[in-house]
């Protein structure tokens, strides 16, 4: 994990990738850049390095020429070497033309004893600006223009960037898939970084989130399958909340510990994805925030939230299953009722 607020940038440039201009725009010298950049930069690694939504990879060695690159990368080559890294990227997008147009902007950092490289590309979007002309004689006249060349702002998310670990070249990618070839493709990492992807902590948790509910689904009649799954959503986010995450295997034991043959139902939905022996450790709490509190939906049109800890506690709140088999919720002890509009 990353930590926005221990990032030294040590280098840094920026490329304009445009295949509309029908050349990259390379920059020949460093970027100089005072502390607002520094901010803007280290908050879009921060947002990658210690987010969920990162892939972590690994280079095919022998067939990445970024990886036979930074294999012998000094810091002396940065601007050379960031040269011929956009050289690739703007090959690739000029030949598919779904991919957008960006700035590449290559930063050479260090967080704690790590060093790293970080490829952001910044997709342009377009926004409108003002723009004002002389008018002949005397006087001005204010226009507003589109300009479509506009970077994303610091708190909105890259969906193409990459970190790499020059000690041992790891590297974790984001990256959203575009038409390559009449197929939805993940260019950036199989076509440029030429990397194998595993999945992300936020993918982990999904997956594991729907294989529960399928199971429990299959498994469970309607009013005992509600309960259930209250129940497994406490559980993975009690795990989460006092011990950062949890190994797969052992959060089946505790959600289906009385029901072994739904165990092996869900191990089967892991094993399709390889995670039987995962550990899930989610970082930002945007990926978690779903596990916080319990959403229930009646069939009446009613919407109750519950914060997990209120759930966990028969003193506030209680589940009744009536004679007839519907469901009534008592919410209790209530010191103070407030409506809004």
């Amino acid at each position: 994990m990353i930590i926005k607020e221990d990032i030294r940038i040590k280098h840094l440039i920026v490329h304009i990738l445009d295949p509309t201009i029908g050349m990259p725009v390379l920059s020949d010298t460093e970027l100089e850049y005072g502390s607002e950049v520094a901010d803007f930069v280290k908050e879009h690694i921060g947002r990658i390095g210690g987010g969920d939504d990162a892939r972590e990879c690994r280079f095919y060695e022998r067939e990445s020429e970024i990886c036979q690159m930074l294999a012998a990368y000094e810091d002396e080559n940065f601007v050379g070497a960031s040269q011929e890294i956009a050289g690739l990227l703007f090959e690739i997008m000029s030949a598919n033309i779904d991919i957008p147009p960006a700035d590449l902007m290559v930063a050479r950092f260090r967080e704690g004893e790590e060093e790293y490289l970080a490829l952001l590309k910044m997709n342009y979007k377009a926004q409108y600006t003002h723009r004002t002309m002389p008018l002949e004689g005397e006087g001005n006249s204010n226009e507003l223009i589109r300009h479509k060349s506009i970077l994303p702002s610091q708190t909105q998310r890259l969906t193409e960037a990459a970190i790499i670990r020059l000690s041992d070249l790891a590297l974790w990618v984001v990256e959203k898939k575009y038409e390559v070839n009449g197929e939805k493709t993940d260019y950036f990492s199989f076509l440029f970084l030429k990397c194998s992807a595993h999945l992300s902590h936020k993918s982990k948790l999904s997956i594991v989130g729907r294989a529960v509910e399928s199971v429990q689904k299959e498994g469970f009649a309607e009013t005992e399958r509600f309960e259930r799954q209250m129940r497994a959503k406490s559980i993975i986010q009690e795990e989460i909340e006092e011990n950062g995450g949890f190994a797969v295997e052992e959060i089946a034991e505790k959600i289906f510990d009385d029901q072994p043959e739904l165990k092996v139902a869900f191990q089967d939905k892991m094993e399709k994805y390889n995670m039987v022996k995962e550990t899930i450790e989610p970082q930002s709490e945007n990926t978690t925030r779903k596990y916080q509190s319990q959403h229930l939906f009646t069939d009446t049109g009613i919407e109750i939230k519950i914060p997990m800890e209120q759930y966990k506690n028969p003193g506030c709140v209680e589940f009744i299953t009536n004679p007839d088999g519907t469901i009534s919720v008592l919410i209790k002890n209530i010191e103070h009722l407030e409506a809004r509009i």
